[in-house]
């Protein structure tokens, strides 16, 4: 078994997909570089791309092509200002010029070097293939897939012998959901204590703090810019944004200036039942708003589904515990990293090859039992959580309209969140011994599920709400 970060589940990227627009940028990434260790890419004359299956299908409504572009040029989706993105692809489509990893330049034409192809390619459904003529006239090519949550592997995996041998050093390694219970126990810790033992074998905790305060940082970002900004998203559907007009109807009086101030302003707000639904909600739909525009969102364990988490650690900030702070914050993610990382190693987190319930199904689960921990549940209790949100998104489809990443999927994030929170309170209630169905029996059903569901149901628009609801109805 590979071995699976927290900073592997969680990551920083740009929207509005992570297997269709992150994972295709890393591929672009990592290509190059392989050009360059092979000593080609000083001899590359021109470039073309192919994409098969899933990532063609909906790959112009998720910005796959403007994602592969950036990474030919040598941009890093971590840090790429947002609003250099459309100047640097109208410049190309205007010139013809690709500079390829921002040193060299070739003739590329935006509409005739990538091609959408509607077949697929065995190993995974999204597949993307990179071939170089080169300037003697031979042909180099390398094919990667993006498996998601941004995600690329090359059908040999390269890194696998490197990825087991650190399970291996883990102090804990965790294949199966009875292993955290039984670490736990044997050590008399939570779940965020075992997760952070690992993590520790991999990098020192002052840079484990640096990497979660950024991650945090992001997430709080995405959710202060959707709840702040207006208009209508970007894409053709003509969808409203929506996060800045609830926030308009729940914010109080307090005054703020900045996203940390913000929070001790919502603080101070009304928390009846249905202000805590609608801030959730709110929470939650301005991240994937940002999200579908192509902004910065933490990758979680999607970006189709990066709305959960930040919406369900918010509600525990400002609603549940006012004096909560960024160790809490850790614990969150620590604990939600995990619990993904057991979908990622026993299911799926592709919505190509499992559907939505991989996305935010698996994303509730992540947030139901970090929540549950923060709120002194057992790790028993943690994993019944994750359990409970699960269940309740089995057979999940993944069918958005124009294939955006819009309709159904930003409210479906509310949805998710909402789920989450009562999945944890159930939690919290229940004795770990009444419980019928373990963590790991409903990860392997999620996975048969996902064998079975028709490939129309797997983020490819050819089926459910993408074709009873044409862009003209929009």
């Amino acid at each position: 078994m590979e071995s699976i970060s927290v900073f592997d589940m969680l990551s920083i990227g740009v929207g509005p997909s992570s297997s269709h627009t992150l994972g295709p940028w890393r591929a672009a990434q990592m290509w190059i570089k392989k050009l360059q260790l092979r000593e080609q890419f000083t001899s590359v004359a021109s470039v073309q791309v192919n994409l098969y299956g899933s990532i063609s299908l909906t790959g112009k409504g998720h910005a796959t092509d403007i994602a592969i572009i950036m990474g030919l040029m040598g941009t890093d989706p971590v840090t790429v200002a947002i609003d250099s993105i459309q100047p640097a692809i109208d410049a190309l489509k205007t010139k013809g010029v690709l500079k390829l990893n921002n040193e060299k330049d070739i003739a590329f034409n935006f509409s005739e070097n990538i091609t959408f192809n509607r077949t697929f390619l065995n190993f995974h459904p999204n597949g993307i293939k990179f071939e170089a003529t080169l300037r003697n006239g031979k042909k180099t090519r390398d094919t990667y897939y993006s498996i998601g949550g941004g995600f690329v592997v090359q059908k040999e995996r390269a890194r696998k012998k490197l990825q087991i041998e650190k399970f291996n050093n883990f102090p804990y390694p965790i294949e199966k959901a009875t292993e955290i219970i039984e670490y736990c126990t044997l050590e008399n810790i939570t779940v965020s204590e075992l997760v952070l033992k690992n993590e520790l074998s991999l990098r020192d905790p002052d840079r484990i703090d640096a990497k979660l305060k950024a991650i945090w940082d992001v997430m709080l970002d995405s959710m202060y810019v959707g709840c702040h900004t207006e208009g209508i998203l970007p894409g053709g559907l003509n969808v409203r944004r929506r996060a800045f007009d609830t926030h308009k109807s729940l914010q109080g009086t307090k005054p703020y200036s900045d996203k940390y101030e913000w929070i001790e302003a919502i603080r101070d707000t009304e928390v009846k039942f249905r202000q805590i639904l609608k801030w959730v909600t709110c929470f939650a739909l301005a991240v994937n708003e940002v999200n579908a525009s192509l902004g910065r969102v933490v990758t979680a364990p999607t970006n189709g589904s990066a709305g959960v988490i930040p919406a369900v650690l918010m509600y525990y900030l400002v609603i549940e515990n006012h004096d909560g702070d960024f160790q809490d914050v850790k614990k969150f993610l620590l604990v939600s990293g995990e619990i993904g990382s057991l979908f990622k190693k026993n299911a799926t987190i592709s919505a190509a090859m499992g559907g939505c319930q991989a996305e935010i199904g698996v994303s509730s689960a992540m947030a139901a039992g970090a929540l549950t921990e923060l709120m002194g549940g057992t790790p028993a209790q943690v994993l019944i959580a994750a359990e409970i949100a699960m269940e309740h998104h089995l057979g999940l489809t993944c069918d958005p309209i124009g294939g955006l990443v819009q309709i159904p999927c930003i409210e479906r994030n509310a949805m998710g969140a909402i789920k989450a929170i009562n999945a944890c309170e159930m939690a919290l209630d229940r004795d770990p011994n009444d419980v019928k169905i373990p963590l790991d029996k409903v990860i392997a059903t999620m996975w048969e599920t996902a064998k079975d569901m028709t490939t129309k149901y797997k983020e490819t628009s050819q089926g459910g709400l993408a074709v009873q609801v044409n862009m003209s109805d929009c």
